[in-house]
């Protein structure tokens, strides 16, 4: 397989099989530099599956993967794994909770969980520093993890996730859990990265369309594991995809930047 020039994530025919379940069936993707995507779908529609495919955590059962241009399975995926951010509960879960906001960050500039091991420089530090003064969090730099409301802990893990400049961000469901205030400012962070021309290709997966952050330029709606609609935002982001994909009949609109849902019936 050649994959398209230039893309950050290209995939073709990708299923995954586990238990006997089918979890994704014949996915195509192709993400660009640049591009912010939404990953939408209902519960159990293989969101989480196939973040971990982009991520090179999981490997397919049938299909072609690259990233960044290397085709997986022929390369160290270890190596590749540094160009990729990943924010996710089940990364959260592994950060010890004794260690400080600036530790957690620091950490993220070699891949691993703690720097109990790693020696960081100066550089590293003054990096960190300005990682947690982008995410809005400088105020908790000595704070420990686990004193963290939910929503500085995601910030947090942006903010370890961009340490080492990485081509690819992928934030799996990261206002899960988030109360309003919260969600609202994890929304007003993702969309200054977005807004942010030099950094990486982000995809953030979520099931609500009121937390897909201004500035996300395409939209991919998973059911069943297949591929509902694939494209642009405003293209894709649309009543009778997620009619299609959640098996109610929706109603989208648009509120300046933002989008909202809501039942056909409870209109």
């Amino acid at each position: 397989m050649t994959p398209a020039e230039g893309s950050v994530v290209d995939m073709r025919g990708v299923s995954v099989i586990r238990s006997g379940n089918l979890l994704l069936d014949g996915v195509d993707w192709r993400i660009g530099p640049g591009e912010r995507w939404v990953l939408l779908g209902p519960n159990g529609s293989g969101k989480t599956t196939l973040i971990s495919v982009a991520s090179t955590y999981l490997w397919p059962s049938r299909g072609d993967v690259t990233v960044l241009g290397r085709a997986v399975g022929t390369v160290d995926i270890r190596e590749l794994r540094k160009s990729v951010g990943i924010v996710s509960a089940a990364l959260e879960a592994r950060i010890p909770n004794q260690i400080s906001a600036l530790d957690v960050v620091v950490a993220g500039a070699t891949g691993a969980i703690a720097p109990w091991w790693d020696r960081h420089s100066p550089r590293a530090q003054k990096k960190a520093r300005e990682m947690l003064a982008l995410v809005g969090c400088s105020a908790l730099i000595e704070r420990r993890f686990e004193l963290l409301s939910s929503g500085e802990k995601q910030r947090i893990q942006i903010a370890r996730a961009l340490m080492p400049d990485p081509s690819l961000l992928l934030l799996d469901e990261p206002a899960a859990g988030l109360d309003l205030g919260a969600r609202e400012q994890l929304a007003a962070l993702l969309s200054r990265l977005n807004d942010d021309p030099h950094l990486a290709a982000i995809v953030v997966v979520t099931h609500h369309v009121e937390e897909i952050a201004p500035g996300t330029t395409h939209a991919l709606v998973l059911r069943g594991g297949r591929v509902v609609a694939s494209g642009t935002a405003g293209t894709t982001v649309t009543g009778p995809v997620l009619s299609e994909a959640f098996g109610l009949e929706l109603v989208v609109r648009r509120v300046g930047r933002r989008f909202t849902a809501r039942a056909a019936s409870a209109l």
